[in-house]
């Protein structure tokens, strides 16, 4: 849960403290992260291993940090984060098709659920789109979709750590050119500002990228993408917890969907483990003791 939770402080973070640059804000957040990362690991893809750093820096960084803003300037941020949130049923059809993942029909009812809380939560009454924002956040919820069920199945090649550090660097170089053609030289830093964009780099990127893909490698596609839906869970309480906001009744009913839209399918795949754990140990029991007895 981790990496839903500090993705979902992004908002209210970037929101506060940092200026209003966000393909600089994508490539400094980014880059230093994979930098970080590499000096830890301190190994240089190799074969191919270049174009793959490649593909999924693309799809899990460049394009999608800039798709992500093209949504942002043509959206409501309300449409756009619902529109994202729908990532928690295209992650577990991606699985489905690349790794012959079955996703289950709990977990596509959860994520189902999942997305209606949401769209409770953060659409008003306001429901004007142009349809080229839509088509922004349709093509990057996709493209993280498929990068993230791309880095599951190639990831167990060279490591968790190698991999994210790699996409993040070389998402982050992608994205160098980019925001000086479309925003100009990079923003003033101060000290507030330097904090934030740590904050969003060492915790927000570096940390909740490793825990995602780690849960990626762990868990059922399905599972993580549910557990995704905490993301804009995590950007509303702090608006409450923080900021002061009020949370009208049709948004505490979202919240509550949401949460029963993760919960449910989780609960009930944990008693289904411990069933057929139950039936493994029954079946591997010795004879009965009268058995053994009449023997």
């Amino acid at each position: 849960m981790i990496a839903p939770i500090a993705w979902g402080s992004t908002y209210f973070v970037t929101r506060e403290w940092l200026p209003d640059s966000p393909i600089w804000g994508a490539a400094i957040r980014a880059l230093p992260a994979g930098l970080l990362l590499l000096a830890l690991v301190r190994r240089l893809p190799r074969g191919s291993w270049w174009w793959k750093s490649a593909v999924l820096g693309t799809l899990n960084v460049g394009a999608f940090f800039v798709l992500v803003y093209a949504a942002a300037q043509l959206l409501p941020t309300s449409i756009a984060s619902t529109i994202m949130a729908t990532s928690s049923v295209a992650i577990a059809l991606a699985a489905w098709a690349i790794l012959r993942e079955r996703p289950g029909v709990l977990r596509l009812l959860g994520a189902t659920v999942g997305i209606t809380g949401v769209a409770l939560m953060l659409l008003g009454t306001t429901t004007a789109a142009d349809p080229r924002g839509v088509i922004a956040s349709i093509a990057a919820m996709a493209m993280s979709s498929i990068g993230f069920i791309l880095a599951k199945r190639w990831n167990g090649e060279v490591g968790i750590l190698p991999s994210t550090a790699w996409q993040l660097v070389f998402g982050g170089l992608a994205l160098l050119p980019i925001a000086v053609a479309v925003e100009g030289p990079p923003p003033r830093l101060d000290a507030v500002t330097l904090a934030a964009y740590g904050y969003l780099a060492l915790v927000a990127t570096a940390l909740a990228n490793v825990a995602w893909f780690a849960a990626l490698k762990h868990l059922p596609s399905g599972t993580v993408g549910l557990i995704g839906l905490l993301n804009p869970v995590t950007g509303v309480l702090l608006g409450v917890l923080v900021a002061g906001e009020v949370l009208e009744a049709r948004q505490l009913t979202g919240l509550a969907l949401v949460l029963i839209g993760i919960a449910a399918p989780l609960a009930a795949g944990i008693l289904v483990g411990r069933r057929r754990r139950a039936r493994t140990a029954s079946s591997a029991d010795p004879l009965p003791a009268e058995h053994a007895t009449s023997a």
